[in-house]
């Protein structure tokens, strides 16, 4: 209760050896389901669907909205004893003592509050940066003329998801979705082919706008010429009538209709759940699926098992004061939930609820926020790529001194 750091059962007497701190807060937090909204019983009007491609904004997923209830149980401990002393006991402690004591603990529990906030943090994904493109956007000259509707890819007969390519006027489909839908990838060959940067969904072009993509930029951008780009091939953009999803529309359908685990598992096939080490799974944290898969391979390399997991209570014991900003604790940390099996059991069961044999996998939340600490990039909660991730974490492993002459180093 003086450095606030948190610990497990295990590690807790290892600190107070190694500090000599004695006081701690011991929270337990124990779900209950919550009761059913019914706007007959509550009033409540109904939960809305999201209209936007956004986290924690309006018109967004609400990740604030909670499936439990928590009844909280708060304990304070003094070591080497373990001796408990329940909140409401604290009055038979010395006045002076008793008051520290009790701000202590509220400045910890508003603190966690405060930490739950950001966990969550907002995420706008509808937010689009204007083209490098836009500006001096190349229009050969003799480009056809675009018809207003009755599209069709001009490789495989598609007619829809088509896109009209913004510098030679070529209609193409799109991408091949995950799940077998969408295009066939001939407008992204294109543009390896051509190196034309910008195209525009058809059937999104309204007076407003349409849905701009940049190959070159590899996202979803705004393009404030498009109405004069447009005008190159015929196109009136303030006669045109929307007539097909925006990728935006794409992605909330989505992301509303296929849950995480579905997309893992193989159609009408009941999988059997797998427990024990090295069968953890990682929690999603916000766009964090570059991170969770690159550290699950990582981590099935022997020599990261050795160096982090193997050497983990050397890493603990070697560790500052402050272990939350020491990269080498982390990565052993996070290694220690993948490989150990003590977070790989089967979640329990809530009243009422059948045991589907999921586990609760493990949040390196710590982790995720020291390697991001810093970096324009992974500090935020966008999407990210897994590679330019992995090249990120083993600079980090070398800036830590965890690589010599082009080899992991093993102190000891």
């Amino acid at each position: 209760m003086n450095t606030f750091l948190g610990f497990g059962r295990p590690y807790v007497e290892k600190h107070y050896n190694k500090t000599g701190q004695r006081a701690f807060l011991h929270m337990k937090r124990t779900p209950k389901p919550k009761s059913e909204d019914s706007s007959s019983n509550t009033g409540d009007p109904p939960r809305k669907k999201p209209t936007r491609l956004a986290i924690g904004m309006e018109g967004g997923f609400d990740m604030s909205d909670e499936q439990c209830e928590y009844e909280e149980e708060v304990t304070l401990v003094i070591l080497p004893q373990f001796l408990e002393i329940q909140r409401d006991g604290l009055s038979g402690l010395p006045e002076m003592v008793r008051d520290r004591v009790s701000s202590a603990i509220d400045a910890i529990l508003a603190a966690d509050s405060a930490s739950r906030k950001q966990e969550v943090q907002a995420w706008d994904g509808e937010v689009r940066q204007v083209s490098k493109h836009a500006f001096n956007l190349q229009q050969l000259e003799g480009a056809p003329r675009i018809p207003p509707c009755g599209w069709k890819c001009s490789v495989c007969d598609l007619r829809e998801n088509l896109w009209l390519n913004l510098t030679d006027g070529a209609i193409l489909c799109g991408r091949r979705y995950f799940d077998g839908s969408g295009g066939n990838n001939h407008a992204v060959q294109h543009y390896r082919e051509t190196g034309y940067p910008l195209a525009v969904k058809l059937g999104t072009i309204t007076p407003d706008g349409g849905d701009v993509y940049s190959y070159d930029e590899d996202d979803m951008v705004l393009d404030p010429n498009l109405s004069e780009h447009l005008t190159h091939f015929g196109i009136d953009m303030m006669k045109m009538q929307k007539t097909d999803k925006t990728m935006t529309e794409l992605e909330i359908d989505m992301n509303q209709r296929i849950g995480e685990w579905e997309l893992i598992q193989e159609s009408g096939v009941q999988l059997q759940p797998l427990y024990g080490q090295g069968f953890t799974g990682i929690r999603n944290l916000g766009n964090s699926c570059y991170l969770n898969s690159t550290m699950q391979v990582v981590f099935s390399i022997p020599a990261f098992q050795r160096k982090y997991v193997e050497q983990m209570e050397q890493i603990f014991h070697r560790a500052p004061s402050d272990p939350t900003q020491d990269f080498s604790t982390q990565v052993a940390k996070l290694g220690h939930g993948l490989l150990s099996g003590e977070y790989s059991k089967p979640a329990p069961e809530k009243e009422g609820e059948e045991q589907k044999g999921l586990q609760d996998g493990i949040a390196p939340r710590m982790f995720k926020a020291l390697i991001g600490k810093g970096h324009p990039e992974f500090s935020t909660n966008r999407q990210q790529d897994a590679q330019e991730f992995f090249l990120h974490f083993i600079n980090m492993v070398e800036v830590s001194g965890g690589v010599i002459m082009g080899h992991l180093y093993f102190p000891g």
